[in-house]
């Protein structure tokens, strides 16, 4: 069983800043779960380009307001507490947050807690052999 503390999280290298936004790995692919579950908080008034080219990613609202505008079609998807997306189609993205957001993201494959947004907005398949 594992049990993990966000408090245990912030201020180690589990918790990576972006220039919108901070991502706590509560669980990551060293934790052999199948899959990878961040607290994310976006800033406000921002918007992040994102297109996880290798990855699943399922997003559960908890706080804040914003939208999720796929690129494939333009289409505009209001976000706000309570509510869920889900990337299931690998889909280009923009994320515009109208008020600080905070979000619980699930990734599939897991992520090593490595990776980092390159140029297009995706995250590499990084291998990490388990422990």
């Amino acid at each position: 069983m594992k049990v993990v503390k966000l408090e245990d999280i912030i201020g180690t290298d589990q918790e990576v800043k972006g220039e919108n936004w901070t991502s706590r790995r509560l669980l990551l692919a060293k934790d052999n779960m199948g899959y990878s579950v961040h607290d994310t908080v976006i800033k406000a008034g921002t918007e992040t380009h994102i297109w996880y080219q290798n990855h699943l990613e399922a997003v559960y609202c908890i706080e804040g307001e914003g939208e999720v505008v796929t690129l494939k079609d333009n289409k505009v998807h209001p976000i706000t507490a309570n509510s869920i997306y889900a990337l299931d189609e690998n889909d280009e993205h923009l994320l515009r947050a109208k008020t600080t957001m905070r979000m619980v993201c699930v990734f599939n494959p897991p992520i090593t807690g490595k990776e980092i947004h390159d140029e297009n907005g995706v995250y590499p398949l990084v291998e990490e052999t388990k422990k």
